[in-house]
């Protein structure tokens, strides 16, 4: 038998309040709904402070510990900018001679292994969509995550995390005294596995069931529509898929659209076993990716759900398909991205970067698009900002607390170094893609409009001196309160 060796500890840092940045660009997104100044709901406190300028989630008493039957009376919520539904779990981060074997059986066995005793909580991070909530509340959005965490050391240990960064936490099961002790109600664990090469295997419970971890939900409860209504986006991704029931998450979705709040789905990995899932997955996924305002994918993702291969044309194929979709954004590693509208395609190359780790790289983008949509920045500006945030992450030892500080962003940001070794123009192939429309390109070029070739270039030094002072207040603001 081989031994299972710890790494090394990360350094870990953590902000202990978010504030809310004014970008400075006239935002399009406002509440929807106007509740009375304090609103009770079965141990839910919801109060609004008429002028308050800062809209944050706190935790109450208790260190932040959501005591498991309570459900949280300790919590007080606000107007939330961003909530993710479901995929919260503790990532158990470890360096293993070898990687999980592919056999189902082999896999749980080597997972029973690892599980055998609880590792040094050295080891344990926040993972999931608390990676998106973390770095979301870092730029200086107000964030809720709604899920499931259990009642025992390892939910505790979550619960802290998100306190700590100004996170709020709504538990998707108003009634848990008939479940709290049960196994299926525990906190999720992922066994994060690094072998010697730094390529990483996830195990879980969830990979040797059929049924998502607590399919046994089936209604939204009061405190999640609730939530939900607080909020200018909810956040979905395909793992959230293997916790709750199809039936679930397109509630959660049609219940969105009914109260005016922007959706967000990234299918990520599970996109291609959902495709060919069972029947009330594949309508699940196929409504999520019609219904959708904002869709975000890796460019194989967007290939295994199209059957085309150039991200721009599958990203076209995402937005002709879609009923409510405004944004596609295909993620092109460190290539770079693009953001298709109808009327405009948006290209941004990476930043040049020293890469550590990319766990936790895609959930980071996704916060800083958040950030974008909701200020209604310039696309060019949007994309600017997630690669930066993107690569600030990839600089440091995975994710969760590890994810992209604010001070890592303003660092990389003034430094503006654009990774343009190969023309991101020349990579997607623009030529013979027919009846495009405008081309928006980021570039280390002074110049800005359009060429001869009708792409309409910005500058980054434009976007820098534009988006750098926004980013440099809340960062003061947030020394200041500290």
């Amino acid at each position: 038998m081989q031994t299972l060796k710890f790494p090394i500890s990360c350094h870990i840092s953590t902000i202990s309040q978010n504030h809310k940045i004014d970008y400075g660009f006239s935002s399009t997104i406002s509440p929807h709904i106007k509740l009375p100044y304090i609103v009770n709901c079965k141990g839910i406190e919801i109060s609004t402070q008429k002028s308050s300028s800062i809209n944050s989630f706190n935790f109450s008493g208790n260190n932040g510990v959501v005591d498991g039957r309570s459900f949280i009376k300790n919590v007080s919520l606000r107007d939330a900018d961003i909530a993710t539904l479901g995929n919260l779990c503790v990532d158990i981060v470890l360096n293993v001679p070898t990687l999980p074997p592919p056999s189902l059986n082999e896999r749980k066995a080597y997972m029973e292994q690892l599980s055998a005793s609880r590792p040094d909580k050295r080891y344990w991070e926040a993972g999931g969509n608390c990676n998106v909530a973390i770095a979301a509340a870092r730029l200086g959005l107000n964030c809720v995550t709604i899920g499931n965490v259990g009642n025992e050391v390892y939910g505790r240990f979550l619960l802290d995390v998100l306190h700590n960064e100004g996170i709020g936490m709504v538990r998707m099961n108003e009634n848990t005294d008939d479940v709290v002790e049960s196994v299926f109600y525990e906190t999720l664990l992922c066994w994060v596995l690094v072998d010697p090469l730094q390529r990483h295997g996830f195990c879980s419970r969830a990979d040797f069931s059929s049924e998502p971890a607590f399919g046994w939900m089936r209604v939204l409860s009061k405190n999640v529509k609730m939530a939900i209504k607080r909020s200018k986006i909810l956040f979905c991704n395909g793992y959230t898929f293997d916790e709750l029931s199809p039936v679930l998450i397109i509630s959660a979705l049609e219940y969105s659209i009914e109260v005016g709040i922007s959706f967000f789905f990234d299918p990520g990995p599970r996109g291609k076993t959902l495709v060919t899932g069972t029947p009330e997955e594949q309508r699940a996924l196929d409504q999520c990716l019609r219904m959708s305002d904002v869709l975000l994918l890796t460019s194989d993702e967007a290939e295994s759900l199209t059957g085309i291969t150039n991200p721009i044309l599958s990203g076209q194929e995402l937005l002709r398909k879609g009923v409510r979709t405004k944004w596609v954004i295909v993620k092109m590693g460190p290539k770079g991205s693009i953001l298709i509208r109808s009327s405009s395609i948006t290209c941004a190359p990476t930043f040049k970067v020293n890469v550590i780790d990319t766990v936790g790289c895609g959930d980071s983008f996704v916060a800083a698009i958040a950030c974008g949509f909701i200020h209604n920045m310039p696309t060019v500006y949007s994309l600017a900002l997630a690669n930066a945030v993107g690569a600030a992450t990839a600089m440091g030892c995975g994710a969760g607390r590890n994810v992209a500080t604010l001070e890592k962003v303003i660092e990389l940001v003034k430094v503006s170094d654009l990774n343009e070794d190969e023309s991101l123009s020349n990579l997607l192939d623009l030529e013979n893609i027919p009846n495009l429309p405008e081309i928006i390109l980021l570039s280390k070029a002074l110049m800005n409009g359009i060429n001869a070739h009708m792409m309409n270039h910005v500058s980054l030094q434009k976007v820098v001196c534009e988006l750098l002072p926004k980013l440099e207040n809340v960062h003061q603001n947030r020394i200041i309160s500290s």
